[in-house]
């Protein structure tokens, strides 16, 4: 109840502010189960996708958000509680269990699941390496994954800023990812990684992002270490000058600030055409979307972003 209470009050402000446009609604059912996995720019993201849904949306939500503490921390408890939405420990493992069993039962109900395969905000606005959990979950229980690309939340209200600026907001939902055919092949991380990779893609592609092949909160971790490593300390004295910097070579782009990640820009490049650039750590451009393709078992093409085979995944 509180969730359509919520959203009646909710909808005419958003929609009168934001003026969200949608792509591809079609593409979501009128019923039964299926889960739409979600690039995640900021925390408006919760507000506009179920906006647009006249479905009951059920979110796997971080369990900070419950247990957070003040004000803040108060009302983000209250909302997705009342909500109905699932806590996740973002840890792993054993951690993060429960949360998939539950999200589990719900498809097992014919509802709808919302999920954000990085498991963070996006700290820059890039896309960041998907989680496996979205793939084990729609393999246990048997449902189609529906891309779900959102479109300026990040410029609206990027993580850190408290008051969201007004501009037009959008969404772009892909169709359908069917991925029964590999549905015994639940516990394979191969198949579940190259599922993860292939739901990734497609949100690259809807999205327009520029693609990094880390997960977003260890991307977190490096920024906030370049930010502690360049502010001066409270007894720094003024040296000798370092002389002229140096010209930035090739490498300097800030696309390669993954320390080694790979970098899949869907940005026009000498083509013209989305998702034909990609860059490395070392900035080299002009290799393929095709690059980026895996087979999965069964003979049947994913097209994906890179990522480094034989890596051990969290559970989501």
């Amino acid at each position: 109840m509180f969730y359509w209470v919520l959203k009646a009050i909710l909808s005419p402000v958003l929609r009168a502010f934001w003026r969200p446009w949608v792509e591809g609604g079609e593409n979501i059912p009128a019923e039964g189960p299926a889960i739409l996995a979600g690039n995640h720019l900021s925390f408006l993201d919760h507000f506009f996708l179920p906006l647009v849904v006249p479905r009951r949306v059920t979110f796997l939500a971080k369990s900070d958000y419950f247990t957070e503490a003040g004000v803040k921390g108060w009302f983000k408890r209250v909302f997705f509680s009342g909500a109905g939405q699932i806590p996740i420990d973002r840890s792993g493992g054993k951690a993060s269990e429960g949360a998939l069993r539950s999200g589990v039962r719900v498809l097992r109900q014919g509802r709808l699941i919302g999920i954000y395969p990085e498991g963070t905000r996006s700290p820059d606005g890039r896309l960041y390496r998907g989680k496996i959990g979205v793939a084990r979950m729609a393999l246990e229980a048997g449902v189609p994954v529906i891309p779900v690309a959102m479109i300026g939340t990040f410029e609206v209200q990027p993580p850190g800023q408290l008051i969201p600026k007004i501009r037009r907001i959008g969404m772009r939902v892909g169709r359908p990812l069917d991925f029964s055919r590999y549905a015994d092949m639940a516990d394979d991380r191969f198949v579940l990684r190259s599922i993860t990779d292939q739901i990734m893609y497609e949100l690259m592609a809807l999205s327009g992002q520029e693609y990094v092949d880390m997960y977003a909160k260890r991307a977190k971790e490096e920024l906030a270490a370049a930010r502690a490593a360049a502010a001066p300390g409270p007894s720094a004295s003024p040296g000798p000058s370092p002389g002229p910097s140096p010209a930035p070579g090739p490498s300097a782009s800030p696309a390669a600030a993954g320390g080694g990640a790979t970098v899949l820009s869907t940005q026009p490049a000498a083509t013209g055409s989305a998702g034909t650039a990609a860059t490395g750590s070392a900035g080299t451009a002009g290799v393929g979307v095709a690059r980026a393709s895996a087979e999965l078992p069964g003979g049947s093409a994913a097209r994906r972003p890179p990522s480094a085979e034989g890596q051990v995944d969290r559970a989501v």
